[in-house]
């Protein structure tokens, strides 16, 4: 996945949670997003991501924030079992893809400064929200090197905010036959005070089936309405169309 460019939830919807072996290095509500996950004993360990001709490195002024996340079921479904998120011993709806500095143009800052290999301590602890080590470390190389602090504090800033979103009922949502991308935002908005649909934005595959969802920030990481710089997504009138799950 590369970019483009628990607690009680409104109208009644809780995720069912079981969590097994889950080491945390800080508190955080974010295993309440996975509808079950089981960190593995043994963690990979990710190679370095680093900036190169097609991606390349890139000091800008950051103008906005893009919370991204993607639709697992979707993404395993096109690219199979045997990874730790498409696996037998764990189940996820949105996991989180990552926290994204923007521009104020058509680019957007990266590779912004050398990082150094996450430790297993942070990536166990992110592993609920992010589940692939190689995706943790692509994010903190490309994106969190663009923002002031650690490691832990760019996943504990992605995390927090990944924590505490509300979904609606994702089966419900997708045994609709006219639903549209529209339908989707203003569902979204409706289970989380101070987000309105025009702060959202979500991307579909070419057949249109539910890819990813982005949640536009100001720089106070407050959602605000989205800009022209953080273009993308598709239309509202789009119809859209959601993989499940079945396990």
């Amino acid at each position: 996945m590369v970019r483009r460019r628990g607690q009680d939830r409104p109208d009644g919807h809780l995720l069912l949670i079981r969590i097994g072996i889950l080491s945390l290095a800080w508190a955080s509500p974010l295993s309440a997003q996975a509808l079950s996950c089981t960190v593995p004993t043994r963690i990979e360990r990710p190679r370095p991501d680093t900036p190169d001709v097609r991606t390349p490195r890139r000091v800008l002024p950051t103008a906005s924030y893009t919370l991204a996340l993607s639709w697992a079921p979707q993404y395993c479904r096109e690219r199979g079992g045997g990874s730790f998120q498409c696996g037998a011993d764990s189940r996820f709806s949105f996991v989180l893809h990552g926290l994204w500095p923007d521009g104020a143009g058509r680019d957007w800052p990266q590779y912004c400064r050398p990082v150094e290999l996450l430790p297993e301590a942070t990536i166990r602890a992110t592993l609920c929200a992010t589940p692939s080590a190689q995706l943790q470390q692509h994010e903190w190389a490309k994106h969190g090197s663009c923002m002031n602090g650690s490691a832990d504090d760019y996943f504990r800033r992605s995390t927090g905010l990944y924590g505490r979103l509300r979904f609606p009922d994702m089966d419900l949502l997708s045994r609709q036959r006219e639903l549209t991308v529209g339908a989707l935002a203003a569902a979204l908005a409706r289970g989380n005070p101070g987000v309105a649909p025009d702060m959202v934005r979500i991307t579909t595959t070419k057949g249109g089936w539910l890819d990813e969802v982005w949640l536009c920030l100001d720089l106070k990481f407050v959602y605000a309405r989205c800009t022209r710089a953080q273009g993308g997504g598709a239309a509202s009138t789009a119809r859209l169309k959601i993989w499940r799950d079945e396990r």
